[in-house]
């Protein structure tokens, strides 16, 4: 029987979701979890890839699991799983319902901290600037969704059979202090860093080092630029997946001085 089963991770330990040779990966982990408890080996497929030390406060896997378990699946996974690691539920699926390509959407949050701050350090990424135009940025996110063919924001787009993204959604959110922003995307797809790499321009926007018109002109004429520099990765979260049969809102937000910004009250540019 097919199972999917909804986690969240912190992924600063991690070199992203998927497994590779000589690393460490949230797959990996929870592959050697699986397995030691059911005394054979586990294979699952995880609903996408995050980066390196990117986080997910919402994710799922699919698992084909024939045998029937004597034992409190959740309860064990959850203790011998690290502390970076949740099991939040694990739902039986009928049929043969994919993990990667049937999810219809989502979304991404990114934060950044502009003071240097050690609590945030692993949760949102710092860029110390003080002078940055919020208001140009801002514009430049209500552009998103009026595009999608996101060539310009994809490193290798001739590796790919194509670029085209459905934006859904896109925001920028500033705190009542002014110190911490919040990108927010929603999508059917994303391209290999494409969010990172948004991000990087927004803050080349900010400074003055690129204007809306040429933003928008990148996207528009599907340009790559020659140099193209993704943002840190600490803070990106992935924050919700979406399937046409399974729509649950996520078990936990955001870390806890991310989420004391939310209660302090987020304001859209």
């Amino acid at each position: 029987m097919r199972y999917f089963f909804h986690i969240g991770y912190h992924g600063t330990r991690y070199s992203g979701w998927q497994r590779h040779v000589g690393v460490t990966s949230v797959q990996e982990v929870l592959e050697t979890a699986l397995s030691r408890l059911f005394k054979h080996p586990v294979a699952i497929v995880g609903c996408g890839r995050t980066d390196a030390y990117v986080h997910a406060c919402q994710f799922f896997f699919h698992v084909d699991i024939e045998q029937e378990w004597d034992f409190d699946l959740f309860f064990r996974l959850n203790k011998i799983l690290p502390d970076d690691i949740a099991i939040f539920d694990i739902i039986p699926m009928q049929g043969q319902p994919h993990a990667r390509f049937d999810a219809i959407q989502r979304t991404y949050d990114y934060f950044i901290h502009s003071y240097k701050d050690p609590f945030l350090s692993d949760f949102s990424s710092l860029y110390p600037e003080t002078n940055l135009n919020i208001d140009a940025m801002g514009k430049a996110v209500v552009l998103l969704p009026l595009y999608n063919d996101y060539r310009a924001f994809c490193k290798m787009p001739d590796r790919i059979d194509h670029t085209i993204c459905t934006v859904t959604s896109a925001g920028l959110f500033v705190d009542k202090s002014g110190d911490r922003l919040r990108f927010h995307i929603s999508a059917n797809r994303f391209l290999s860093k494409m969010i990172r790499i948004i991000v990087g321009r927004l803050l080349d926007i900010g400074r003055g080092d690129m204007n809306v018109d040429e933003f928008e002109h990148y996207l528009a004429n599907k340009q790559t630029p020659a140099i193209i520099i993704p943002a840190y990765p600490q803070g990106l979260y992935l924050s919700k997946v979406t399937y046409p049969y399974l729509d649950i809102p996520p078990r936990t937000t955001f870390t806890g001085p991310l989420e004391n910004g939310n209660e302090a009250g987020w304001q859209a540019v």
